[in-house]
């Protein structure tokens, strides 16, 4: 901008000689020069209130919109979130095939400090170990009067202890709230549920996540909000589950085992009624996982799903399933049984080095002689018994849905031989989890199709593939009943329910190779009622042995077999099943008058 002198020397040398008052001129050009200025000062206040005249014009216009927009919706309650992060914090509920709960959630509080706050952060640090004594004062004092702004004290407090801490007084305590998952029936079914935990965490809210079990399986799911809260729906029967817990534990304990599994299937559906592991743990308070190399003595361990096991004499029935399917024999065939037998310079024995000579296909299986077992399957032959296991799903992880599930891989030969035939029949050499040999002797008992287990409710029956003929898979029930009736088996009848099954003593291995010799892992795999098969349990026990007698036994007809039987004969009429029982002939009654 070009600006006129105040004083310009032509202009007052011109007065000068007019004989004018040269100062006037000065004063006028001030008087301009003010007057431009504020004629420039108003032009830009004039602007800058039109400027903000049109900005509150359109904020007002927003807002009135959004208000209009906001009067015509429905209510609906905003989710819990922090710092401008949305973490959904609901989670559908899991309940059993009859809808009654086994997780669900509660509102709870977390416990949180701000120290830069606290009035006596020594009072406070004493309070909190009275209330929570597995806290460290030391270390509370530490964190207390160091240089952080913010510390988690507790994550999740009951309303005692909430009432407790609120008690304390102080302004640096502060609560934020919480929903967490709760298992309203402590430990039962603990390895099917696995248990939560939190994610994402915020002072008004926390993410809760699966960890374990369905709860991780699921766990997409049960977080979605568009289910609607739709709980998710087990196959698991909670009567039926807390009967054989209770059954399963007591036979550990009395039979002085470290660890049992059991199984209890629908044959025709796959549904799991009831699985269980023990040791057992709360998911309420879910314990730290153990080392690797421990892991299988862990209570997060799952015997029933992880627990890969060389099953022994219950892998018998398949051998005979599949000769019988072949044609190569008939349950009359008679079979040498005579020793000595040797496979590729290896020699096969009888238990407790019996003899049974020459026996029938039936008495076999009922007196369970591995010979006979190991001159069948070399008749079938190492390529057909592959084929006929794999078809029964005895080389892959079972698909269960639970997250455990895929560590149960079996543990099958590198090279299949002829040995490896002989003593994969009767149960060594090929290692699976008791829901695999659940899942075999369930294509048994539904007349020949193969299963697919699951933990999840199904409407009927869901069949897979012909694995074997009717008439075969009748014929090995009739087998498997005679077991109980006749054979190894005896302590397994339950009066009405008609018991069929077969059991398993198998040397446990060695870490470093080999067997123990006086340490097993018992299996008893039963079907029941035989006249109509409608459900399998399995019943494994890892290291029994009873003690009752003058000497310890370690078989399974003295270990697996009464706990299988004290468990049917608990839930058969929790499943509806009623008993049958076979009208007896009446004595001779003679009738004598007075």
């Amino acid at each position: 901008m070009t600006r006129t002198p105040l004083r310009p020397l032509a202009t007052i040398l011109q007065a000068r000689q007019n004989g004018a008052d040269h100062k006037a001129i000065e004063k006028e050009n001030i008087r301009q020069r003010h007057e431009e200025m504020r004629g420039a000062a108003r032009q830009r206040a004039e602007g800058r209130l039109l400027v903000l005249g049109v900005m509150f014009l359109a904020a007002f216009s927003i807002i009135g919109i959004r208000m209009g927009t906001l009067s015509q919706s429905e209510v609906v309650e905003p989710r819990s979130s922090t710092g401008g992060a949305r973490i959904m914090a609901q989670r559908a509920d899991i309940v059993d095939r009859n809808g009654r709960i086994l997780a669900t959630n509660i509102e709870t509080h977390s416990l949180y400090a701000q120290p830069q706050q606290m009035i006596d952060k020594e009072r406070v640090a004493q309070e909190l170990v009275r209330i929570f004594p597995d806290m460290n004062e030391q270390r509370l004092l530490k964190d207390f009067t160091g240089k952080r702004k913010f510390l988690w004290v507790r994550k999740k407090l009951s309303p005692e202890q909430k009432q407790a801490v609120h008690d304390i007084g102080d302004p640096g305590l502060l609560f934020g709230p919480r929903e967490m998952r709760l298992y309203p029936n402590g430990k039962l079914a603990a390895h099917i549920l696995g248990g939560a935990g939190f994610g994402r965490e915020g002072v008004s809210a926390a993410e809760v996540i699966g960890v374990a079990g369905v709860e991780k399986t699921f766990d997409d799911i049960l977080r979605d909000p568009a289910n609607g809260g739709k709980a998710l729906t087990l196959s698991l029967d909670l009567t039926i589950q807390a009967a054989m817990e209770r059954v399963l534990f007591g036979g550990m304990k009395l039979l002085n085992a470290k660890g049992a599994a059991a199984v209890l299937m629908d044959a025709h559906s796959g549904e799991v009624i009831a699985l269980s592991s023990m040791p057992d743990f709360d998911p309420n308070d879910r314990p730290r996982p153990i080392p690797t190399e421990a892991g299988s003595e862990s209570p997060l361990f799952n015997r029933a799903l992880q627990g890969v096991y060389e099953l022994g004499s219950t892998f018998k029935i398949f051998t005979t399933a599949q000769a019988l399917e072949l044609g190569l024999v008939t349950p009359e065939t008679v079979i040498e049984t005579k020793g000595p037998m040797k496979v590729h310079g290896y020699t096969i024995g009888e238990f407790e080095n019996k003899n049974y000579g020459k026996i029938s296909v039936t008495d076999i299986i009922v007196k369970s002689s591995n010979r006979g077992t190991g001159r069948i399957a070399l008749d079938v032959g190492a390529e057909r018994q592959q084929e006929f296991l794999e078809s029964l799903g005895m080389f892959d992880p079972t698909k269960i849905e639970v997250v455990e599930a895929t560590g149960g891989k079996p543990l099958k030969p590198s090279k299949w031989t002829d040995l490896s035939a002989v003593t994969i029949s009767y149960g060594h050499g090929l290692s699976a989890t008791p829901l695999h040999l659940a899942a075999a002797y369930a294509a048994i008992a539904n007349g020949g199709h193969k299963i697919e287990p699951t933990i999840l409710r199904q409407d009927g029956a869901k069949y897979g593939p012909r694995v074997m003929s009717q008439a075969v898979a009748e014929a090995s029930v009739d087998m498997l009943r005679k077991v109980v009736t006749e054979g190894t088996a005896s302590m397994g009848e339950v009066p009405g329910y008609h018991v069929a099954g077969k059991t398993g003593t198998a040397d446990k291995p060695k870490p470093n190779g080999g067997y123990y010799e006086d340490k097993v892992i018992n299996t008893f795999a039963s079907v029941f009622p035989a006249h109509d098969p409608k459900y399998v349990l399995v019943v494994t026990l890892d290291e029994p042995v009873e003690t009752m007698g003058e000497e310890p036994r370690r078989t399974a007809g003295w270990t697996a077999v009464p706990v299988a039987s004290e468990i049917i004969g608990r839930v058969a009429p929790l499943l509806g099943l009623l008993p049958h029982v076979e009208p007896v002939e009446l004595t001779d009654i003679t009738l004598a008058a007075n």
